[in-house]
């Protein structure tokens, strides 16, 4: 049904919506939590090196290695293959509808890119949503491809960071003095520039706009054109694939996403701890650990997110606990306003209250377990009454250029 303007007349209604990517995206938003909560709390040296700052005994090491192993980098990718599903099924539906494929789809990149550029300058510098917006629109044309070549194009993507990372550190040794001592004073900064950071990020406004400014600026250009773009470029197009397959509709047998499943763990849980092995012995050096020994983790988890994948898949499939997966659907429903929400928490109790660098693993861990409870029922309560969460009921309305009708 078409407009006469010859523009889709709204967005697909909560009721169309596929039950598999929605548990899927809620069950990726719950556990990026676990990482996301280590880059509110400590400083950045801390996400690259766990012996960096801040205490690494007990059961703060513990923590640290579960969410490494389990979280860490795994639920990025799942949200990029829902990204990629996304794209064709957007894409699918407006020409369909015949409207203007690319200027709609361009103009929702846009908003998300303005979205995400200002929660990374006014709140903060971790945000995804900008190299989402970016690598969206690159990977937008190759929607049209078969599904092998988008999951072998996929893979050569995932594999540029990896030979980055390979190539640095082999490198290492021919840099010049002073951008070794550079590269040891990001990978282990000593107390008076982590103070610094500390102060900044806690001190007034100016302060925390500044040093904000610089970190998100770094994130979205040198991690982007290095690391995060090809990341998260592979991962779209590789869910673009595997949404094609049906295999992120519960369309295949249990036998597949049981192999699937398997292999995943396995593969995954041997690469992922092989490197938190290696890390150990090398001493957490950053000749070793800051290039070959962050590769066992970023291929690691590629199959960890498949087995993730397969899992929800299996739970969609078998109906069982259907309260909780309810809750976890509305959960990634709402997902954008629950993501930046966090975000909005994250800076008043960290940079406005001053709990920046004094919050230890175990403590991150409670205030997750509380943000679980809280954004589910949230969620539950809001979707109850309205149709999508206010801030995707805003991007879906500037998407399409009118006030959608949000309360049920």
């Amino acid at each position: 049904m078409k407009d006469q303007n010859n523009v889709l007349a709204g967005p697909t209604p909560p009721e169309s919506r596929m039950l598999s990517l929605d548990l899927l995206r809620g069950f990726s938003f719950l556990g990026i939590l676990l990482v996301d909560v280590q880059l509110f709390a400590m400083p950045k040296a801390a996400s690259l090196n766990p012996l960096a700052y801040g205490d690494f005994t007990g059961m703060n090491r513990w923590i640290w290695m579960v969410t490494h192993i389990v979280a860490d980098q795994k639920f990025l990718n799942l949200f990029a293959l829902l990204f990629g599903a996304g794209i064709i099924i957007f894409t699918e539906r407006l020409e369909k509808e015949n409207a203007g494929v690319m200027a709609v789809y361009f103009r929702k990149l846009f908003w998300l890119l303005m979205l995400g550029l200002l929660h990374a300058y006014l709140l903060w510098p971790g945000d995804m949503l900008t190299a989402f917006a970016v690598s969206g629109a690159l990977v937008f044309f190759l929607r049209k491809w078969k599904i092998r070549g988008l999951i072998t194009l996929g893979l050569v993507f995932l594999a540029v960071p990896a030979f980055n990372y390979w190539l640095f550190g082999a490198s290492v040794r021919h840099w010049p003095p002073e951008a070794v001592r550079s590269l040891l004073h990001t990978w282990k900064p000593d107390a008076a520039a982590t103070g610094k950071e500390i102060t900044a990020m806690t001190g007034n406004l100016v302060q925390q706009l500044a040093w904000r400014a610089q970190a998100a600026w770094k994130m979205q250009t040198y991690e982007f054109t290095f690391l995060t773009g090809w990341q998260v470029s592979g991962m779209m197009v590789i869910g673009m694939g595997l949404y094609k397959w049906g295999i992120m509709t519960a369309k295949k047998g249990v036998g597949f996403y049981i192999t699937m499943g398997l292999a995943g763990l396995i593969a995954g849980l041997y690469l992922v701890t092989e490197g938190i092995v290696r890390n150990f012995k090398a001493g957490w050096s950053v000749e070793y650990s800051m290039f070959f020994g962050w590769e066992w983790n970023y291929i690691g988890s590629f199959f960890l997110s498949l087995f993730y994948l397969s899992v929800i898949m299996l739970w969609v499939r078998s109906g069982l606990l259907r309260m909780v997966q309810n809750m976890i659907v509305a959960t990634g429903r709402m997902s954008l306003t629950n993501y930046l929400l966090t975000s909005v928490m994250g800076a008043i109790l960290f940079y406005g209250l001053g709990w920046y660098g004094k919050t230890e693993r175990v403590s991150q861990m409670i205030m997750v377990l509380v943000l679980w409870v809280a954004w589910s029922a949230f969620s539950v309560l809001w979707l109850k009454h309205y149709r999508y969460g206010p801030l995707e009921w805003l991007w879906r309305s500037l998407t399409y250029r009118k006030w959608l009708a949000n309360k049920k």
